[in-house]
């Protein structure tokens, strides 16, 4: 405890100052020496301090364990004593990164990477090692998805790497990061991610996937099992019912484990909700058009189970649009998105065509996609891909309409809620959808959402609005 104090004595004596001062004097004649820039390299010293004496509490948090394999945060600390706050964040997220991957290989990686990816990309993560080939945004949305992190975890993780792609050394910019905030996104990380144990739901999950796997499940076992369903929400029955979809179509699962799903998928089935249940009918088609031949027999097993073959779709289109508009995400959620969006964007068009006309199996998805890429990252628009946004969202009918309006209650867009500029861009996107609804109810929605005070990603909590979007609920269905 003494040495605790030492230290602490140690980082706010005028000395410690002083030894910084004089570090930054060397440097900087050796850069200006070498005829190299020497302004605006260090964040000042107050910064700094502001970061180190913070910074004993919030370590604290990780356990002798923790700290040992903890690297990337001795980096952040040593990039924030030199005053490269920019660096410092980069180490951070590499160090918040790889404690995402060890969480999901310590939880089920198949129930992970089904969650997590696209149906095209997870036939290509087998174990443990492909964790690399996940982009960060992936990462953490497969954790959202299966419990690992929460959604508020989720959308503080999603605010930092915003804030690690434009305002790090992971990017050229000139933006300023205060020691404060630093040392508040080291204490999120290590809060939502390193120190926080797994969930009661998620320790169940992981049992019963290694019971499914593992074990075998007869038919009052699956009963008792069932009890256990009304306590998942429906984020969770769905995650959990997709990952039963993906046990169940890979040629290597055992019949063994395919009689356990086949016993406890019925008890599941009613409280999965209908966007999950077309989604399974879009994978399908998606294993037609890519001539999987295993997978699409499996698939329709999986759906004959619970009598859900009316969920394959009519029109392969669907699934084609499906495709196009998750290539299309994955490339706009990433760093280079400017460069990568147009030919995903122009290809979604050209599947959607002047009319507009979008299967049912992927009506929600679709208007949620589009509104996402309209909302932008936060950072700029894509003004090569805006006009066809902008077209795209033109084609909206009605109910597409009331989707998009009602987008803010989704956790993927709440979140990109919480920077200015996709603040903006959604009092655009209501102006743009104001036009095409009629009813009472919807303009009055409008309205309360375009004169909303507060923060926009807090408006899914408003009880005022709650109650309104209630009214809605048979619209919406």
């Amino acid at each position: 405890m003494a040495n605790q104090d030492n230290s602490s004595d140690l980082i706010e004596r005028p000395r410690y100052d002083l030894q910084l001062e004089q570090f930054e004097t060397r440097l900087l004649s050796l850069l200006a020496h070498c005829e190299l820039p020497t302004e605006s390299i260090f964040v000042s010293i107050g910064e700094r301090i502001n970061v180190f004496k913070n910074l004993d509490s919030v370590v604290t948090k990780l356990n002798d364990e923790q700290k040992q394999s903890s690297i990337y945060i001795s980096k952040f600390i040593a990039a924030a004593a030199s005053g490269l706050f920019d660096a410092a964040l980069n180490y951070l997220w590499d160090q918040t990164i790889l404690e995402l991957r060890r969480c999901a290989a310590q939880y089920d990686l198949s129930f992970f990477y089904d969650n997590a990816v696209s149906p095209e990309k997870r036939k290509d993560l087998k174990d443990e090692s492909d964790l690399v080939k996940l982009t960060d945004s992936e990462l953490i949305y497969g954790a959202r998805e299966i419990g690992l992190i929460s959604e508020v975890g989720f959308k503080h993780l999603d605010y930092i790497r915003y804030m690690r792609n434009w305002v790090s050394a992971a990017h050229p910019n000139q933006n300023e990061i205060t020691g404060l905030q630093l040392i508040s996104w080291l204490e999120t990380c290590i809060k939502e991610v390193t120190s926080l144990p797994l969930s009661s739901v998620a320790v169940g999950t992981k049992q019963l996937l290694r019971n499914i796997k593992n074990e075998s499940i007869t038919s009052d076992d699956a009963k008792q099992i069932a009890t256990s369903f009304v306590n998942l929400t429906q984020d969770q029955v769905n995650s959990l019912a997709s990952g039963l979809f993906g046990i169940y179509t890979r040629p290597e699962t055992s019949p063994q484990t395919r009689q356990n799903i086949h016993q406890l998928l019925p008890l599941l089935w009613d409280r999965v909700d209908e966007s999950t249940r077309q989604q399974f009918g879009i994978k399908y088609g998606k294993f037609v058009v890519n001539s999987d031949k295993d997978e699409k027999e499996l698939a329709r097993q999986f759906l004959q189970i619970v009598l859900a073959e009316s969920y394959i779709p009519d029109d392969l289109r669907a699934t084609e649009i499906k495709i196009a508009l998750d290539n299309l995400l994955s490339a706009h959620r990433e760093f280079n998105n400017f460069y990568n969006e147009p030919p995903f964007a122009r290809q979604l068009q050209s599947l959607v065509g002047e009319a507009g006309k979008i299967p049912e199996q992927v009506y929600k998805p679709y208007v949620l996609g589009i509104v996402e890429v309209f909302l932008t990252n936060g950072n700029g628009v894509a003004f090569y891909v805006e006009p066809i946004y902008k077209k795209l969202l033109d084609l909206f009918d009605q109910k597409q309409a009331l989707i998009a309006i009602c987008s803010f209650m989704e956790t993927n867009i709440a979140s990109r809620l919480q920077f200015t500029l996709c603040q903006k861009k959604f009092q655009e996107l209501l102006d743009m959808m104001k036009s095409k609804v009629s009813a009472p109810a919807i303009q009055a929605l409008i309205a309360k959402l375009q004169n909303f005070t507060g923060p926009l990603d807090k408006m899914k909590d408003d009880a005022t609005i709650k109650r309104q979007l209630a009214i809605l609920q048979k619209i919406l269905a």
